[in-house]
Formats: C-alpha cells, structure tokens, sequence
C-alpha cells in the first residue's frame, strides 16, 4: 500500500495580471523551499489562484504546472478579489504549513525562512513591512486603516496587508471567510484562540504591473469591514467540554 505524505507546506498565491512575475517568482519559491530541510523528508506544493486574469497570466501558469509537479493552478472564471483567492487556496492546500504571499514580487519569498521559526510558538506569522517601497498615497491609506483597524479589533498588528504569512493548519480550516475578510486575518485568528505575533520583513518596488488595489478599497472598504468584524468578536461561538 502506497502512503501519502502530506505536504510539509503549501504556499497560497493570488494572481491578478502578473504575467512579467510569475515565471520569476516560481523559481524563487521554488529555490527557497527545496533548500530547506522539511523538504527533504516531505513534499510541499505551491497552489496559484488565478482570480480572473486577462493579461496572459492564466496561460503561464498552466505551462509552470505542466513543468514543475510541485505547482498547481486554480482558474477562477472571473475575477472574484483576493479574499475569495485566498478562501480557495486555503481549501484547496493540504499542507500542515500554509503559507500566503502575494504575486507582485514585492514580498521576498527569502523571508519565509525568515518567518517559520516563529510557527513552533504561535498559530499564525505575519510579515511586517516596516520599510514600505510604496508610493505615498498608499502608504498613508495603508497607515491610517491599519490605526484604526488595530484600535477597533484590537489585535495590535502594524501590517495586516502584508500578504506574507504562515498559518498552522488549525487557524485556515476554523476561518470562516467573507468577501474583504483577508485584511482581518490577526483578528479573525485571536477570536478563535490562536496566538499571532509579527515579524520584519523586506520589501521592494513593484518591477512589473500594476497594483490591483487603491485607496476606495484599501481605506474606506476596510473600514466598513470592520463593523463586520467587530460583530463577530462579540458574537463568536466559544464553549469547551469540562473532564468527565
């Protein structure tokens, strides 16, 4: 009887026209994940999302999946956001590890070796662009709805649009996701009980495309999804079974 190895890690990416980085970023990932010693007793696999893209990007994915087994692509039939992106590639993994990084090439796939230390004493890592290579406009977006995000939910994360992070397997299978939800992970995952902490990490210009988020939905969307959020803090079922 064959046994199946269940993949150490899965990397979750959502692609939105990034055709210029996704031959790039594959081999990056590609690299950083082999070098590491949980490969060597077990597989990893990296799922792309493709959310609806027009620009050629659907195309590439299927020849990286054709070369590289490791790699799998999901084609959405539209363009649906990165939340549900996200929602189907945590369903999609299998890996006890699943890890989230955006397709634009502005996270380092180097510093996931940065972040997995820090898996062996919290649920969930997140990336902390304490060095953002952002035009200015969405720096002072991205300020501002991370202050009053932290205020209102609490979960005392500087970043939360950092794309990069590490999710032990526990936290993506309780998440129950909506529509703008993946700018709350911290907060979704401290009101069921798992612990979260934020680690440095690097981040560069954007070489290719174009950002596929600007400030209507970046600041004011966010904002309405808060009251969402701040609804289910209160509301969230939590019960335990006493010692027979």
């Amino acid at each position: 009887m064959t046994v199946v190895t269940r993949p150490w890690a899965s990397v979750v990416i959502p692609i939105k026209d990034e055709r210029e980085n996704l031959v790039p970023l594959t081999e990056q990932l590609l690299k950083v994940l082999e070098a590491r010693e949980e490969s060597r007793t077990a597989p990893f696999e990296l799922l792309f999302i493709d959310d609806g893209s027009t620009d050629g990007s659907s195309e590439i994915l299927d020849r990286l999946a054709a070369q590289y087994r490791t790699v799998k692509v999901f084609h959405f039939d539209r363009n649906y956001g990165q939340s549900s992106a996200f929602d189907a590639g945590f369903k999609k993994s299998t890996g006890h590890l699943v890890v989230t990084i955006d397709g634009d090439l502005q996270n380092d796939p180097a510093d996931i070796t940065t972040l997995l230390p820090y898996v062996r004493s919290h649920d969930l890592v997140c990336g902390w662009r304490k060095d953002r290579h952002d035009n200015l406009t969405r720096k002072i977006s991205s300020r501002i709805a991370n202050a009053v995000r932290s205020a209102v939910t609490g979960d005392r994360v500087h970043d939360t649009g950092c794309s990069l992070k590490i999710f032990r397997r526990a936290v993506v299978e309780k998440m129950q996701l909506f529509e703008g939800m993946h700018r709350f992970f911290p907060a979704l995952a401290l009101m069921h009980g798992f612990t979260v902490t934020e680690v440095p990490v690097r981040h560069y210009p954007r070489a290719h495309g174009v950002s596929k988020y600007g400030v209507g939905n970046r600041l004011f969307k966010g904002i309405y999804d808060l009251i969402a959020v701040r609804w289910m803090q209160y509301r969230v079922l939590k019960y335990r079974f006493r010692d027979q």
